[in-house]
């Protein structure tokens, strides 16, 4: 018999059988909260691990979510100007509020409400991704033409 998922990750399970596509969320006994762990965890690439980072624009406070690969450092004067104004790091409440989900455990779809979001160029280049489910225990793993699918996300070169 399968352990029942958390609410979060099942909720992150059930906006995928929605989404029409037959991906599964697993939840693992290691943390997942950082591309590293998640990485050590699961047992791919930094590289395929999708950073689910959440921003605020400075004037229009607006939730921005950059999907990014584990390995690259994202660039916050190059997303700015994507964007059309500054952009801060959110805080914990901030992301809470916006996405329904703890840092850690942000996945690319099923948030509170629809946010601006932007992938990665270098994501595309795996066979694979693995991104997290809703809590910083769970994952999916999806190709990329599934996450541009399920995030309405716009391809953009995330470092500088």
């Amino acid at each position: 018999m399968e352990k029942e998922l958390s609410a979060s990750a099942q909720r992150v399970q059930s906006a995928l059988e929605n989404s029409g596509l037959s991906l599964q969320v697993v939840e693992l006994p290691a943390s997942t909260r950082t591309a590293q762990e998640a990485a050590d965890a699961i047992g791919c690439q930094v590289g395929q691990i999708i950073k689910s980072l959440v921003f605020k624009t400075t004037h229009t406070n607006r939730p921005v979510l950059i999907l990014a690969s584990g390995s690259n450092r994202v660039s916050e004067s190059n997303l700015s100007e994507w964007i059309g104004e500054g952009l801060v790091k959110a805080d914990a409440d901030f992301v809470r509020q916006q996405t329904g989900y703890a840092i850690g455990g942000v996945p690319p779809l099923a948030h509170n409400q629809d946010l601006q979001t932007w992938i990665d160029e270098d994501l595309l280049g795996y066979e694979t991704l693995w991104a997290a489910a809703g809590t910083p225990h769970a994952v999916f793993c999806l190709t990329p033409s599934e996450l541009l699918s399920i995030s309405g996300g716009k391809v953009i070169k995330i470092i500088g």
